[in-house]
């Protein structure tokens, strides 16, 4: 019995350890920036393969008017725009996540792995808002699924930063470690996505009028959300930081005056 307790214990240990083995950052990022521009080609052999209007179309349906011809595959446009502001900015949370990991582990490749999983569904989520659009059927379930994938994708993000939270002095930049400067953003930026994809899915879920379109919109706006949060944070750490002087102040000068003070005045 003592041995079996023994062996357990020993490959608990050799099972924490595998987790924690270091792991090639290169290696980490290339696969990485391979997939996301597999994705984004991906996405734009789709916008145009199918796309295009016929030249025999243009000529009879809108009198040959191109732009009017054009305007029947404007949800599809939306639909890529939206879909390819995704992609780009989930990259760009990705690549400021490496920039400031110094070593990564094989739970975080893991991770990686899980979420670049997910990237590689947002060709199909954007099939789906593209083709159940304009108040069909299956309008909603559509946007549901692309608020799944992208919540999936950007939340696996999130927990390579936890994991990479626990073993900071070894896997991260000070400045994005606890009470770095970068920490607060860091985390805000990452909750970013999350936050949204949930919100939007529950809106499906109580708004009937919710459509692909307004969804697209959303992913469009999110670029300016990145700039309003960064403000939002430096002005709210500003805020904190003069909080705390203040305090720190009036606590110093408190102290002068009792110094000042004789004993008697003291006491009373």
């Amino acid at each position: 019995g003592q041995r079996d307790e023994e062996e357990e214990h020993h490959s608990l240990e050799t099972f924490t350890f595998y987790l924690s083995e270091p792991l090639s950052k290169e290696r980490v990022e290339a696969f990485s920036d391979g997939v996301y521009a597999i994705v984004a080609t991906l996405l734009i052999l789709d916008i145009c393969e199918d796309n295009v209007p016929d030249p025999r179309e243009v000529e009879e349906k809108f009198h040959g008017s191109l732009l009017e011809a054009l305007s029947e595959y404007g949800p599809n446009y939306l639909a890529y725009f939206g879909s390819f502001v995704t992609i780009g900015l989930l990259w760009f949370v990705h690549h400021s996540l490496f920039l400031y990991v110094t070593k990564a582990t094989r739970l975080m490749g893991l991770l990686n792995i899980l979420s670049l999983a997910f990237i590689g569904g947002l060709p199909l989520a954007y099939q789906l808002t593209s083709e159940f659009a304009e108040e069909s059927h299956n309008e909603i379930e559509a946007i549901q699924v692309s608020c799944v994938t992208t919540f999936f994708a950007s939340i696996f993000q999130f927990a390579i930063w936890t994991t990479a939270l626990l073993y900071e002095r070894e896997t991260l930049h000070p400045l994005a470690r606890y009470g770095g400067k970068e920490h607060a953003f860091m985390f805000a930026k990452l909750a970013l996505y999350p936050c949204v994809s949930l919100g939007a899915f529950f809106l499906t879920c109580l708004l009937s009028e919710f459509s692909t379109e307004i969804f697209h919109l959303m992913q469009i706006i999110i670029p300016f959300a990145f700039l309003a949060l960064r403000i939002f944070v430096r002005i709210s750490l500003t805020i904190i930081k003069s909080g705390m002087s203040l305090s720190r102040q009036k606590v110093v000068l408190l102290e002068e005056e009792e110094a000042c003070l004789s004993p008697t005045e003291t006491l009373s």
